[in-house]
C-alpha cells in the first residue's frame, strides 16, 4: 500500500517597504517576524525583499520598476505566494496579483490564516471566522471578477483550502457577495454574545477565588508556565499563536489556598483589529483578572519592543490598572549575567523564571501573594471538641498556620480568602448561638 503524498510546501517571497533609511532596521526585524509567521503557516520562505520608499504607490505599492523586479524573482525562484509585510488596499492587492500572476496576501491575512489553522474549539473557530469575514468584507471593493483569485476556501461558506491565506471561511467564488457575508457576520456576532454571557457567568462562579491571568507576546512561554505551575499538560508548541483558547487551571498558592490561573491568546505587533474585536470574550479574561502576569521572553533580543507592544494592548483592554508583574521567562537562556543585570535594572521588580526548568516559581507565587494581599486574611477561631467536623472545614478553607490544643477546644490560626473564611466563621458563630439558645 502506497503512503499518501505530503502536500507540497508553498514557496514564499516576502516583501516589506520602509519609508526611510532610518526605519529600515525596524523593518528588517518585522520581516524576520513575518518569516516566522509564514513558516508557522507551513510555507518555505525562499527570498525576502526590502525596499526603501518614502511613499507607497497608490496602485502597485512598490512602484512599476520594483514590481517588474518582483515578477522576475517570482519566475526565477518558482514562487507560489507573495506576502507583503505592509497592509495593502483592495486596489493594490488586485493590481499586484494580476501583475505578478501569483497569489498575494498581506501580513493581516497571514495572521488570520494562522489563527484559522490553530483554532481547535468551536469558540475559537467562531471568533476566527468572524475576524476573517470582517477582513474579507473590507477587501471586496475593487475585486470584481477577481473574487475567485484564491480558488476554493474551507469553512462555513464551503469550498476547499488550497494554501496559506486560504484557510478559514474566506471567499468561495464570485457569488459570495456582501449580503451573504453580512448575514453570516450577524449570525456569528450573536453566537459571540452568547459566548460572552457564558464567560461572564463562569467568572461570577470563580470570583470567590483569586484569578490570575497571563498575557504576553506570542511564543513567550505562557503555556509552559501554566504547565509548570499547575503540573498539568496543556498543549505547548514553539509555533506562533499555538494557543487560541484560554485555559484555566487551579494552582496552589499555599496549602489549601488555590488560585485560578488562566493562559490567553498571545499578542503580536500589528495584531489585526478584526481579531481583537472577535476575541473580545477571550481577552476579557485579562481585563477581569485580580492579577495580571505579563510573561515575556527574557532571551529575545527584541524584548523591549515586545514588552511595549503587550503593554499597549493591555492599556487598550483597560488592564493596565490591574496589579501585575513582569515575568521574564526563559531566563535559563541568559548565559550573560551582564544582560540579566541590564534587564533587572530596566524592569525593576520583574521576576526571572524558567518555566521549562521550574525555576523562580516560588518567588513568583510570593509576588502574587503580595499583589493580592488585601484579598487574604489571617483569622483565629476556637472550635469546641463537640464540633470536629468544623475543624475539618476550616482546614479545607485555608492554610492552617497554627493549631493550639485546649482542654475543651482547639484554636486555629488560618490564612485564606477573606470572603471565604469570614463567611465560614459567621456560619459557625450562628451554629454556636443557636446551640446555646
Amino acid at each position: 500500500m502506497s503512503l499518501p503524498k505530503k502536500p507540497a510546501v508553498e514557496r514564499v517571497l516576502l516583501v516589506a517597504v520602509a519609508c526611510s533609511n532610518r526605519g529600515r532596521w525596524d523593518t528588517v526585524d518585522s520581516l524576520e517576524e513575518l518569516a516566522a509567521l509564514a513558516e508557522t503557516a507551513g510555507g518555505e520562505v525562499v527570498e525576502k525583499i526590502l525596499q526603501i520608499r518614502e511613499k507607497p504607490d497608490s496602485r502597485s505599492f512598490v512602484g512599476r520598476g520594483k514590481l517588474a523586479y518582483l515578477k522576475a524573482i517570482c519566475s526565477q525562484l518558482a514562487i507560489d505566494l507573495v506576502i507583503f509585510d505592509n497592509p495593502l488596499t483592495p486596489t493594490q492587492l488586485r493590481f499586484i496579483t494580476e501583475e505578478l500572476k501569483r497569489r498575494t496576501i498581506d501580513r493581516t491575512a497571514l495572521i488570520l490564516d494562522i489563527f484559522a489553522l490553530h483554532a481547535r474549539s468551536a469558540e475559537a473557530k467562531t471568533q476566527v471566522e468572524l475576524a476573517q469575514l470582517d477582513y474579507q468584507y473590507s477587501k471586496l471593493v475593487g475585486w470584481g471578477s477577481q473574487m475567485s483569485r484564491l480558488g476554493g476556501r474551507s469553512g462555513a461558506l464551503g469550498g476547499r483550502a488550497v494554501g496559506i491565506g486560504t484557510r478559514g471561511p474566506g471567499e468561495t467564488k464570485l457569488e459570495v457577495d456582501r449580503r451573504r457575508i453580512k448575514d453570516r457576520i450577524a449570525r456569528l456576532k450573536k453566537e459571540l454574545v452568547h459566548i460572552e454571557r457564558e464567560r461572564a457567568t463562569q467568572r461570577k462562579r470563580r470570583k470567590r477565588l483569586l484569578t490570575v491571568t497571563m498575557a504576553g507576546y506570542t511564543n513567550a512561554g505562557k503555556s509552559t508556565l501554566l504547565n509548570s505551575l499547575s503540573s498539568d499538560h496543556t498543549f505547548v508548541s514553539s509555533k506562533l499563536f499555538a494557543t487560541l483558547d484560554s485555559a484555566t487551571r487551579s494552582v496552589d498558592l499555599e496549602d489549601n489556598i488555590p488560585i485560578l490561573l488562566t493562559d490567553t491568546v498571545g499578542f503580536i505587533k500589528s495584531l489585526p483589529t478584526q481579531l481583537v474585536a472577535s476575541f473580545r470574550a477571550t481577552l476579557q479574561e485579562i481585563a477581569q483578572a485580580d492579577v495580571v502576569l505579563h510573561v515575556a521572553d527574557a532571551s529575545d533580543r527584541h524584548l523591549a519592543e515586545k514588552v511595549e507592544v503587550v503593554e499597549r494592548h493591555l492599556a487598550e483592554l483597560g488592564a493596565d490598572k490591574i496589579p501585575g508583574v513582569l515575568v521574564l521567562n526563559k531566563s535559563d537562556l541568559l548565559f550573560d549575567e551582564t544582560v540579566k543585570g541590564k534587564h533587572a535594572r530596566r524592569y525593576e521588580g520583574a521576576i526571572f523564571v524558567s518555566a521549562l526548568h521550574s525555576r523562580g516559581l516560588d518567588e513568583l507565587k510570593s509576588r502574587i501573594r503580595e499583589l493580592a494581599a488585601e484579598i487574604f486574611i489571617d483569622l483565629e477561631v476556637t472550635i469546641p471538641h463537640l464540633y470536629p467536623e468544623w475543624e475539618h472545614r476550616f482546614h479545607q478553607a485555608g492554610d492552617v498556620l497554627e493549631r493550639v490544643e485546649n482542654p475543651e477546644s482547639v484554636t486555629l490560626k488560618v490564612r485564606g480568602y477573606s470572603a471565604l473564611l469570614l463567611g465560614l466563621k459567621k456560619k459557625f458563630k450562628n451554629l454556636l448561638e443557636n446551640a446555646d439558645s
